[in-house]
C-alpha cells in the first residue's frame, strides 16, 4: 500500500506530482536524493517531449514552473539526446509518455533508463496511460530507481473514464509529498466500487485488448487502401495524416457521428487526426464513413 496512491483520474495524479515537485522549494524526498533545497534559478523546471498531453504544461504554468519542451524526433521518436542535454540543476520533473499520445509510438527501456540515470535526483514520471495495449510496462524501474514514478489510469482499457480513477506508483518516499497535498476526499465510493469490480473481471481486459488489436489491423488496411499516411501505434488509437483534406475529413467524421480528435494544431501533427480503435463494430462504422468521405471529390 505504501507504494500506491489512488487518484481522481490520472489527471489529478499529474497535478499532485506537479504541486509536490515543481515549487521552488524542493520536498525533503528530493533533497535526500541530492537535489538542492531551492531551485538555483528560483524557478523549478520540467522537461517533456512535444507534442504532449496538455495538462503537463498547464500544471507547470499554474505553479510558476518552467517547461523545457523538446520537439520529437522523426516519426515521433523520443529525442533522447536533446532530453539528456536539457537536464540541469533546476530540473525537478521529466515526463516520459509511453506509448506516446497522440502517436502511439513507444519509448524504449534503454532510453528511459538513460533519462532516469541522467536526470537524478529529479523525478522521472513515466505516464503509462496506454500500457495495457502495448503489453509492456516499467513497474520494475520504480523498484530499481528511487526517482521513478509510474502513472496509470483505469479510463482507457478498463473503460472507467467517466468514473475517474487513476494511480501513481513509486517508492514511498517519493509518494509522501504527493500524499501531503492530496485532497482528503479525492475518491468517491462509486469509483472505488467500480475499480474493485473492474479488477475482479478477468475476462474483460483481454477481450477488449483483442478488439483493439483487430480494430487497428482493419483501420491500417483501410488507410493503406485510401493512401492515407499513419503511424503504427502501440495504443488503442491511430494518428492519421489527412493531408490537405484533413479539416474536411474531421468535420465529416464528426457530422457522421464518429468522434475523432483533431490534432492538427500540435507540434509535428499538421493535418493529423486521431482515430480510436476500440470495439470492432465501432471501427467498422468509422472506416465506412471515412471511405465514403474520401470517395467524394
Amino acid at each position: 500500500p505504501g507504494w500506491v496512491v489512488l487518484t481522481n483520474g490520472l489527471d489529478e495524479g499529474l497535478l499532485l506530482a506537479a504541486i509536490a515537485f515543481l515549487l521552488p522549494k524542493a520536498p525533503p524526498a528530493l533533497v535526500a536524493l541530492g537535489a538542492p533545497p531551492m531551485a538555483p534559478s528560483g524557478q523549478a523546471e520540467q522537461i517533456l517531449m512535444l507534442p504532449t498531453f496538455e495538462p503537463y504544461v498547464i500544471n507547470a504554468k499554474a505553479l510558476g514552473a518552467r517547461t523545457v519542451a523538446i520537439p520529437c524526433g522523426p516519426d515521433f521518436r523520443f529525442p533522447i539526446d536533446a532530453v539528456l542535454a536539457a537536464v540541469g540543476p533546476n530540473t525537478r520533473l521529466v515526463y516520459v509518455n509511453t506509448p506516446h499520445n497522440p502517436s502511439g509510438v513507444p519509448v524504449s527501456e534503454a532510453d528511459i533508463r538513460r533519462v532516469v540515470e541522467a536526470a537524478a535526483p529529479a523525478v522521472v514520471f513515466i505516464d503509462e496511460a496506454y500500457h495495457d495495449f502495448h503489453g509492456v510496462n516499467y513497474l520494475h524501474l520504480a523498484r530499481e530507481y528511487p526517482n521513478v514514478l509510474i502513472g496509470r489510469t483505469f479510463s482507457k482499457a478498463y473503460g472507467l473514464a467517466g468514473i475517474r480513477i487513476g494511480v501513481v506508483i513509486g517508492p514511498p518516499a517519493l509518494l509522501e509529498p504527493i500524499r501531503f497535498v492530496m485532497p482528503l476526499f479525492n475518491l468517491n465510493s462509486v469509483a472505488v466500487a467500480a475499480l474493485r469490480a473492474a479488477l475482479a473481471d478477468t475476462e474483460f481486459l483481454p477481450w477488449y485488448g483483442a478488439q483493439a488489436r483487430e480494430s487497428k489491423a482493419r483501420l491500417y488496411a483501410a488507410l493503406d487502401r485510401l493512401g492515407l499516411r499513419y503511424w503504427n501505434s502501440e495504443s488503442n488509437f491511430v494518428l492519421v495524416d489527412g493531408g490537405a483534406r484533413a479539416p474536411e475529413l474531421v468535420a465529416g467524421m464528426i457530422a457522421g457521428g464518429v468522434l475523432v480528435r483533431d490534432r492538427g494544431q500540435e507540434h509535428n501533427c499538421a493535418n493529423c487526426f486521431r482515430v480510436t480503435t476500440g470495439l470492432v463494430e465501432h471501427t467498422d462504422a468509422a472506416i465506412a464513413l471515412l471511405e465514403a468521405l474520401c470517395a467524394k471529390r
